[in-house]
């Protein structure tokens, strides 16, 4: 059995309407999830595989950092398709440079997040102070070598021009490319 804590604020989401996100949670992840809404704490227990309930944690931890419940089963899709977590305030010295921290990252109208998924084939979302990864190792390592980039200060354009090389290194390679859905 795994602990994984959510904010409040995902616990709804977690479940769905009616526990339907929670039912579909458990029977393709193979686990049995037992959520505490008053403090947020889930008990993740497998149920089936043994792993494909490593993915149940994940799946869990994935929606209470701010990812839709469609994106959080896509790491069901694959055995190498992972959840990296990049803590953002651990970059920030108060909470205005968290603040502008997080809007480089989301970029002008969320252009710099949408490039980052655009060019890398990862699901991206900054949600109070974490930015959340999934993708395949390649693509998570990429948007967080991007993010740092960012977070050190780099100009956008020379972030922008990184994620493209990166891009055609792995099609190049043809490495697995593709896109998650809107």
């Amino acid at each position: 059995m795994q602990h994984v804590k959510i904010p409040q604020d995902r616990i709804g989401v977690l479940i769905g309407e009616g526990g339907e996100t929670m039912r579909e949670i458990e029977s393709r992840a193979e686990v049995r999830l037992d959520i505490d809404s008053e403090n947020g704490k889930v008990d993740v227990e497998k149920t089936g595989d043994p792993i494909l309930g490593l993915k149940g944690p994940e799946i869990v931890k994935a929606i209470g950092r701010g990812f839709a419940p469609d994106e959080a089963l896509t790491l069901l899709e694959d055995d190498m398709m992972m959840l990296d977590v990049i803590d953002i305030d651990a970059a920030a010295r108060n909470q205005n440079d968290l603040e502008r921290q997080k809007g480089r990252l989301i970029g002008e109208n969320g252009r710099t997040r949408e490039l980052m998924e655009e060019l890398t084939g990862a699901s991206v979302v900054i949600y109070g102070t974490t930015m959340g990864v999934i993708g395949s190792p390649q693509q998570v390592d990429v948007v967080r070598s991007a993010a740092e980039m960012i977070l050190d200060g780099a100009p956008h354009g020379s972030v922008y021009s990184f994620l493209e090389r990166k891009r055609n290194e792995m099609k190049r390679k043809g490495m697995e490319f593709h896109q998650f859905p809107g």
